[in-house]
């Protein structure tokens, strides 16, 4: 698992993935694209960059070399070895208010994870999520559809891990 999260503008082949801004053509998409959360540059040194399902599924490979995007698998033996998934997202956010809702309960970061949230990009209409510091959604390399992959989230009100599939809306890597 890396430190910080993904942050990369091209494939692991050098070919440039494209940034999306508008949201009307970013729910259009069936080829990868990133953003920043908020379309911000300023959002990327705390947050990295969000992804579309294409790029994270693109054979051209979207981690750097040496790396990958987890499988829903290794995302479930990650949370099964920190106690299962109803107590595992208090171990991976970071501890306190600087970045997540309060009260972000049951927080710990025990698991040295470090999670922080930046929330996602919604598939419709192209915006981003009006609560940017209250979850953090991952995806997992593991494709459940033509159209969609597996995902992992965190919340600022849990300490559950949840799992979902989705396409159309950016996550973390």
């Amino acid at each position: 698992w890396m430190q910080k999260n993904l942050n990369v503008s091209r494939y692991r082949n050098g070919d440039i993935i494209p940034q999306v801004t508008n949201g009307l053509q970013w729910i259009n998409l069936t080829t990868g694209a990133w953003c920043y959360y908020n379309n911000d540059p300023a959002n990327g040194a705390i947050y990295g960059k969000l992804y579309n399902w294409y790029a994270v599924n693109d054979p051209r490979g979207l981690a750097p070399q040496g790396w990958h995007i987890p499988t829903n698998q290794e995302w479930t033996v990650l949370t099964d070895c920190l106690g299962g998934e109803s107590i595992a997202g208090g171990k991976m956010k970071e501890t306190g208010t600087t970045y997540w809702l309060n009260p972000n309960y049951g927080a710990t970061n025990s698991s040295g994870f470090s999670a922080i949230p930046i929330g996602f990009r919604w598939w419709q209409p192209g915006s981003f999520s009006l609560y940017s510091n209250s979850g953090s959604t991952f995806w997992s390399s593991t494709q459940y559809d033509n159209d969609n992959g597996w995902q992992r989230g965190l919340n600022y009100n849990t300490t559950e891990v949840y799992s979902s599939n989705s396409n159309g809306y950016n996550k973390k890597c």
